[in-house]
């Protein structure tokens, strides 16, 4: 069965087209083709001068559709997610757990690993090898210093769900990272302490990537620019950030875009409200925090995060959606993601020049349609 999606602003990831139609067929993208050379035998759908971009991914979010997810890991709550995510524009993401108990990691992988969802690209797990003194909204008695056995174990129970880690260069010996990354695990640096020194061996013993920019990290000072002035001086290493203007200025992420260009991406680090369990959010107006107050979370989707980028950034929007979309499946090395081009995933999130969501394709199918 062949789709073709009419009359709509195609970016897909390297240009800008437009008077062109994408022809889907199955799951898949299969070419780029003139509006008017489609057959009358293709299912059409008009765009009606919409903007088709790469579906969005998520590297980091915690909870949507009424659930966190943490709070008692369970296949309704992934379904629940992911359903909200997909209709939020975000056609993949990464379930991502805070600092917790051995239990909690290893109810989430049971889950995971039961209930496969083509939106849930694995698991991230924020700690709990971070430091203490940057442990932000993270639970303090969970806080520890990684030990092999206890990594393998964990490891070996996800057998290739867990995707990602983000742990503190500091707390870490080179051993733990480089058995992460021989396990497929993209090691991040965060809730980091790390003098500039530190995170520079961080990046050499093989993290690749950073967990949002500025926040729960030593900060850049004249004396020692600390894990920011690592990653920035880096070739390499990738950092994402949270593009809600409360997180990080506007002007620190137009600050950093400018210096880091294509390795920095985007991130929600969206929670849900909760009112039990260990992590507690209260829902404000613009944001999540803690009972005490702490800043929790954001209430970002990844479509509002590309609409502040080009707002509030100075960042064009075909830059912008590489921030949500092309960069982050670089960051996890996905090659079916991130574009479109002929073989590509049918992923795509389609919406109005005023950032309004029309339409959320998964592979091939469309889950949302409001043209």
């Amino acid at each position: 069965m062949q789709t073709a999606l009419i009359n709509g602003t195609i970016f897909t990831g390297k240009e800008k087209m437009t008077g062109k139609a994408l022809i889907i067929e199955n799951d898949k993208v299969k070419t780029i083709t003139e509006n008017d050379s489609v057959g009358e035998d293709l299912k059409k759908i008009d765009c009606k001068n919409q903007i088709i971009a790469p579906g969005l991914i998520d590297l980091q979010i915690y909870g949507g559709g009424g659930y966190l997810f943490s709070n008692a890991p369970s296949g309704k709550a992934l379904i629940a997610m992911a359903d909200a995510l997909l209709k939020s524009g975000t056609t993949g993401f990464y379930l991502t757990l805070a600092t917790n108990s051995m239990e909690i990691f290893h109810e989430a992988i049971k889950v995971v690993k039961e209930n496969p969802h083509p939106a849930v690209l694995g698991l991230h797990f924020e700690g709990p090898y971070i430091n203490p003194k940057k442990r932000g909204a993270h639970i303090f008695e969970y806080i520890k210093r990684a030990e092999k056995n206890e990594v393998q174990d964990l490891l070996k129970a996800a057998d290739g769900v867990l995707k990602i880690m983000t742990l503190a260069p500091e707390m870490c010996d080179p051993e733990i990272i480089k058995l992460l990354k021989d396990s497929g695990v993209v090691v991040s640096a965060g809730h980091s302490n790390a003098t500039f020194e530190e995170a520079v061996q961080g990046y050499k013993n093989g993290i690749t990537t950073t967990t949002h920019l500025f926040n729960a990290m030593s900060p850049i000072h004249h004396r020692d620019t600390g894990l920011p002035g690592a990653v920035y001086l880096s070739k390499n290493a990738y950092a994402s950030i949270i593009p809600d203007g409360i997180h990080v200025d506007f002007n620190a992420l137009k600050i950093s875009k400018k210096i880091m260009g294509e390795r920095l991406f985007l991130i929600t680090d969206a929670v849900e409200e909760n009112k039990e369990g260990a992590y507690v959010h209260v829902k404000k107006e613009d944001r999540f925090t803690l009972p005490d107050g702490t800043l929790s979370g954001s209430k970002l989707t990844l479509l509002k995060g590309v609409e502040n980028c080009v707002e509030y950034a100075a960042i064009e929007l075909d830059e912008a959606l590489r921030m949500a979309s092309t960069y982050p499946a670089q960051v996890m090395g996905l090659s079916d993601r991130g574009r479109i081009e002929a073989g590509t995933k049918a992923n795509l999130t389609i919406f109005s020049e005023d950032y309004d969501l029309k339409n959320t394709v998964l592979n091939g199918e469309v889950v949302r349609n409001e043209l």
